[in-house]
C-alpha cells in the first residue's frame, strides 16, 4: 500500500506560465528589503537562507528550519516582528512539510540557529539535493543501459535494480525551474466537507484567491468542487440547492464506496477544479487546463448526506501506449484505508471489461511502484495458485489479469518465481512458495477489493478496434487485430450505472 498519496503515477515537467509569473511577482515584492545591507542578522526581516529554530507540531518540538520566503503581515504595526511572516523548510523533513509561520513560533534567531545548522546533517540550500539526486539517477540509469548494451546479455535485468525516477524527462535546468516556481505553498489549508486538510505543495490557483502570495484557507464544496475564499460564500452557494454527488455516471456501488465516471469534455469545470485540488498533494504533476482528452473516476464514500469524494484516478480516452491510468490520488483524510489499492484494482477491472491489457503511465514514483508491485504480485500469484496446467506462459497470465507482460515478468523476478535457465526464462511454481507469497500480498483492508459483479459499465467503442495492439482478442487471434465477442455481437453503449 502506498501511504502518502497512494501512488503519484506519471510525472510531468514544469509548471504553468501563470504560476511562474506569480512567483516572480512575490519574489520582487518580498525581497526588496534584502537590497539593504543588514548589520544585525537578528533584525527583521530575516534574510532568505537564514536558519531559525522553530516550534513544530502539536507538541511544539523545536526544529531547525531555513527561511525560504517572507511576506508582509501587518506593515503598519510598530513591532517589526509583527510585520512579517516567514515561509520555512524544516531540515529534518520532506518539503511537503514546509509552511508559513509567525514570529511567535521562533525559538532561536539566526545568530544562534545558523551555527547549529552548520553541523546539521541536512543543512543545505533548499531543494538542492532533489535536483542533484535526480541528475544522479538519470546518469546512473544511462550508465546501466550502456553497460547492458555492451554486455553479453545473458544476465536478465532485475526490476529491483531499475530506477523509478519520477523526474525522468526533466533536465537539471528544468527541474531547478520547477523547484523555484513551486517552492512556496500558496494555500495553507483547504476545507473539504467535514475535513480540514493541510496542503503539501504549490498549486496554480487563480491569482485572485491569494493576492498576497498565500492564503490561510480555501473552502471547497465537496459535491461540485467549486472553491471560495470565505466560508460565508460557500454557505450561500450550498443553500441554493445542489446535487449531492459528482457529475457523470455512477458505475459502481458496494460496501460503502461508489465510483463515478466523469468525462472531462462534459464536466470541464468539475475536472479542472479536481486537478487544482490534486496538485496541492502531488508535487510533479503539471496542471492541464485542457481536460477534454481525459476520463476521471471519482471514488466516494456515501451516507444519508450524499457522496463524499475520497480519491480519484484519471486516464486518457485513447492511449497509443496502452496506459489505463494517468494520475491517481487518495485524499490525505482517507488514506490508510486501502483506497489506493482499490483504485488500482478498479482500473484493471475496466481493462478486463475492454478486453485489453493495460499499465499505469510511466515513469512511476517510488510510492507508485510499491503500490502497483503489491497489486501485480497478488493477481499473478492468484493465477499461479489455481493453475492445474504443467505449462503456463506470461502471455496466458496477461490475458487473465489484463496486466502487461513486462509488468508480470518484472514482478515475477522480484518475488523469485522467474528463473533464467539455459538461455530462457522459466516460471517456477512451487506451491509452498506461492502460498507464502500470497499471504504477504493479500489486501489488508476489505474495502480495497473490487467486486466485478457490482460494476455496471461498458467501454467506449471506436471505429479503430482492429488497430488496437493492446486488445486481448487480437492477441488471441494472433493477427495483431480483431474484435472481442462482445464487439462481434454488436456495439455496447458506454457508461451505465444506477440511473
Amino acid at each position: 500500500e502506498a501511504s502518502a498519496v497512494d501512488a503519484a503515477v506519471g510525472s510531468e515537467p514544469g509548471a504553468t506560465e501563470d504560476a511562474a509569473a506569480a512567483a516572480d511577482t512575490d519574489a520582487a515584492a518580498t525581497t526588496a528589503a534584502a537590497e539593504k545591507p543588514q548589520a544585525n542578522v537578528d533584525e527583521h526581516p530575516y534574510r532568505q537562507g537564514a536558519h531559525l529554530t522553530v516550534t513544530w507540531g502539536a507538541e511544539k518540538t523545536p526544529r531547525l528550519a531555513e527561511v525560504i520566503e517572507r511576506a508582509h503581515r501587518n506593515p503598519d504595526d510598530d513591532d517589526p516582528a509583527m510585520q512579517w511572516n516567514y515561509y520555512v523548510h524544516f531540515l529534518d523533513f520532506n518539503r511537503r512539510m514546509d509552511e508559513w509561520i509567525t514570529c511567535d513560533r521562533i525559538v532561536e534567531p539566526p545568530s544562534v540557529a545558523n551555527k547549529k545548522a552548520k553541523d546539521h546533517p541536512s543543512a543545505h540550500p533548499h531543494h538542492k539535493p532533489d535536483v542533484e539526486e535526480a541528475g544522479r539517477s538519470r546518469r546512473k540509469k544511462r550508465k546501466l543501459e550502456e553497460e547492458d548494451e555492451e554486455g553479453d546479455g545473458d544476465k536478465p535485468t532485475v526490476v529491483a535494480d531499475m530506477e523509478h525516477d519520477e523526474h525522468e524527462g526533466l533536465d537539471e535546468a528544468s527541474l531547478k525551474e520547477h523547484e523555484e516556481v513551486t517552492k512556496v505553498k500558496n494555500i495553507r489549508t483547504i476545507e473539504l466537507g467535514r475535513h480540514l486538510l493541510e496542503t503539501w505543495y504549490f498549486s496554480p490557483f487563480p491569482r485572485e484567491y491569494y493576492p498576497n502570495g498565500f492564503v490561510d484557507c480555501l473552502y471547497f464544496c465537496e459535491f461540485s468542487l467549486r472553491f471560495f475564499s470565505h466560508k460565508t460564500e460557500l454557505t450561500r452557494y450550498q443553500a441554493r440547492g445542489i446535487n449531492r454527488h459528482p457529475p457523470g455516471n455512477e458505475i459502481y456501488r458496494n460496501n460503502g464506496l461508489a465510483m463515478f465516471e466523469v468525462d472531462g469534455a462534459e464536466s470541464k469545470e468539475y475536472c479542472q477544479n479536481l486537478c487544482y485540488m490534486a496538485k496541492l498533494f502531488l508535487d510533479h504533476k503539471t496542471l492541464y487546463y485542457d481536460v477534454d482528452p481525459f476520463l476521471f473516476y471519482v471514488m466516494c464514500e456515501y451516507d444519508e448526506r450524499g457522496f463524499h469524494p475520497a480519491g480519484f484516478y484519471s486516464k486518457e480516452k485513447f492511449s497509443d501506449v496502452g496506459y489505463n491510468l494517468a494520475c491517481i490520488l487518495t485524499f490525505p483524510c482517507y488514506q490508510r484505508k486501502g483506497y489506493g489499492r482499490f483504485l488500482i484494482s478498479f482500473s484493471y477491472e475496466l481493462s478486463k471489461k475492454e478486453f485489453k491489457v493495460g499499465s499505469p503511465e510511466k515513469p512511476l514514483s517510488d510510492l507508485g511502484y510499491a503500490a502497483y508491485r503489491s497489486y501485480w504480485a497478488y493477481e499473478v500469484l492468484k493465477v499461479l495458485d489455481v493453475c492445474e496446467e504443467s505449462e503456463l506462459s506470461i502471455m496466458d497470465i496477461s490475458k487473465q489479469t489484463s496486466i502487461m507482460a513486462d509488468d508480470i515478468s518484472g514482478v515475477l523476478q522480484q518475488i523469485g518465481l522467474l528463473k533464467y535457465v539455459h538461455g530462457q526464462y522459466v516460471i517456477c511454481m512451487p506451491k509452498d512458495v506461492i502460498q507464502e507469497q500470497l499471504v504477504k500480498f493479500t489486501p489488508k483492508y476489505p474495502r480495497s477489493v473490487v467486486d466485478p459483479e457490482k460494476l455496471h459499465w461498458a467501454p467506449l467503442m471506436t471505429d479503430y478496434k482492429g488497430k488496437d495492439k493492446f486488445s486481448i482478442a487480437a492477441q488471441i487471434s494472433g493477427r495483431g487485430s480483431g474484435s472481442s465477442e462482445r464487439e462481434r455481437e454488436g456495439r455496447a453503449p458506454r457508461g451505465g450505472g444506477y440511473g
